[in-house]
């Protein structure tokens, strides 16, 4: 079967099979297993206690490769103590788990809207144990009950949120969804910046697929992400995290031997060639990017940092924007060094500041939402 780049991009995940020369629909084929994303309707009724059912919800975070880096110890009464899970962690591309924290603060910020929802304060004291190593718990969030406590409205976009990584719509940016978005975020401490004029939005653009380049032309690098692609629902269903690859067309490769790790670590192939393609198609629809900046990098600056973008990509979801992190050119590894550094030049990030998150903006229809583990995965006591 001879699949050129160009078919491969129109029909990666979608509902077509090449059959004989002849484009055949197939839309169930090879679709995402249900059990791989259950987590999506939160909480079940046999759930009582008010921390599982925090937690629960909280699990659907946004995070690093869908890693799902959390742990989770509950021996304590009235007690969540939250840690790093040390076996899902990306040395090669976030050698100091910087984004792996970014992590927690978003799942934190969820947990907080989730217990809150159900009348429970949650107070988190970060880093309880001093200075945060991955042996130490992140965080500890002790639950009183307080009835009466306002919902978050943002606490409903939960189970809707999604990142989108193809093709946004050719449309720019309503330009009241940017005011929205910005005036949202104004009460954090940390400056949001959206940029939609087409000249900037270019020279950010040249500078993501820079960075996307440098990472899958690093072996290294590259092979952290393959190592957690799922190809096929079977896959999909074993693991339940990670980047997901499915449908038809994903069915079909693999039938021929064409979608396999070593086919996408290997550059020429249809597979590596293909996923370049797809990745760049992405950055090129972008009509707006945006990012997030902080004064210092410390742990707590981290755990803030996401918290504050979560909140802001359940705003972007109630507006009907989509918004996906861009973290290639942020990343702290070597080879990265000179275009982190453009990156920062072109973001006037001042001397000594963090470029902490970095993502495009845009509209796109709903992906479906990604796999997430069941929650006794997370339990550790």
């Amino acid at each position: 079967m001879a699949l050129s780049r160009k078919t491969f991009l129109r029909v990666l995940g979608g509902g077509i099979v090449l059959a004989a020369g002849a484009a055949v629909a197939v839309p169930r084929l090879d679709a995402m297993p249900a059990a791989a994303v259950e987590g999506w309707r939160g909480p079940g009724a046999e759930e009582t206690d008010p921390r599982r059912r925090a937690l629960a919800w909280a699990l659907l975070a946004p995070n690093p490769h869908n890693l799902q880096s959390w742990a989770v110890d509950l021996s304590r009464p009235d007690t969540i103590l939250l840690h790093v899970d040390a076996g899902r962690l990306l040395p090669q591309t976030d050698p100091f788990s910087r984004q792996i924290l970014i992590g927690h603060g978003c799942f934190l910020e969820i947990l907080a809207m989730a217990a809150a929802a159900d009348g429970y304060r949650a107070e988190v004291t970060l880093f309880p144990d001093g200075t945060w190593t991955p042996d130490k718990p992140v965080a500890r969030v002790a639950f009183t009950k307080q009835p009466g406590l306002a919902v978050d409205p943002l606490f409903a976009q939960v189970p809707r949120r999604r990142t989108e990584k193809g093709r946004f719509e050719a449309r720019a940016l309503d330009p009241a969804h940017k005011a929205a978005l910005l005036a949202g975020h104004a009460t954090s401490m940390l400056p949001l910046v959206i940029i939609d004029e087409a000249a900037a939005v270019e020279r950010l653009r040249r500078l993501a697929i820079a960075g996307s380049e440098v990472e899958m032309n690093t072996p290294r690098t590259h092979k952290e992400s393959i190592d957690v692609v799922r190809i096929g629902a079977a896959e999909i269903a074993a693991h339940r995290d990670g980047i997901s690859l499915k449908g038809p067309m994903i069915w079909a490769l693999r039938q021929v031997g064409a979608m396999t790790p070593a086919q996408a670590m290997t550059p020429g192939t249809l597979a590596w060639n293909g996923g370049r393609d797809y990745v760049m198609a992405g950055y090129a629809s972008a009509h707006a990017f945006g990012w997030i900046a902080s004064a210092d990098n410390a742990r707590q600056t981290q755990i803030a940092v996401g918290r504050a973008f979560v909140r802001l990509q359940l705003a972007a979801t109630a507006l009907g924007v989509a918004l996906q992190p861009h973290s290639q050119t942020l990343q702290e590894y070597p080879e990265m060094a000179d275009l982190r550094a453009a990156m920062h030049r072109e973001t006037v990030t001042p001397e000594g500041a963090t470029l902490q998150m970095f993502f495009r903006l845009g509209y796109a229809g709903d992906p479906g939402p990604s796999p997430r583990r069941a929650l006794s995965s997370f339990v550790t006591a």
